[in-house]
């Protein structure tokens, strides 16, 4: 069976370049923390983009999960939520892709 990959790309709030990169390290640092926490989880990486190109997002998830039911359970797991609440309102634009690959 081919993984289900989720991606996720966001820009983020931040009055400045600092206050934006604090904002870049507490996402990946909040849903590197969950890795292992997740059922159906294959493989979750987080990027920060070093381009800096005016169309860049600033971050990206990329995730693989087992099926298209475990993907549907991340999105309510305990875990994930508790990142989302973390996080608050750091992003100001957020998109997203699954499919089978």
């Amino acid at each position: 069976m081919q993984p289900v990959k989720h991606i996720v790309m966001w820009n983020l709030r931040g009055d400045s370049e600092q206050e934006r990169t604090d904002n870049i390290h507490k996402v990946k640092s909040e849903f590197e923390s969950i890795r292992h926490e997740i059922p159906g989880l294959k493989l979750l990486e987080i990027g920060v983009d070093f381009s800096k190109i005016d169309y860049a997002c600033h971050v990206v998830l990329y995730s693989e999960f087992e099926s298209v039911q475990a993907l549907q359970d991340y999105a309510t797991h305990p875990a994930h939520i508790r990142v989302k609440e973390a996080l608050g309102n750091l992003r100001t634009h957020r998109y997203q892709v699954d499919y089978v690959g």
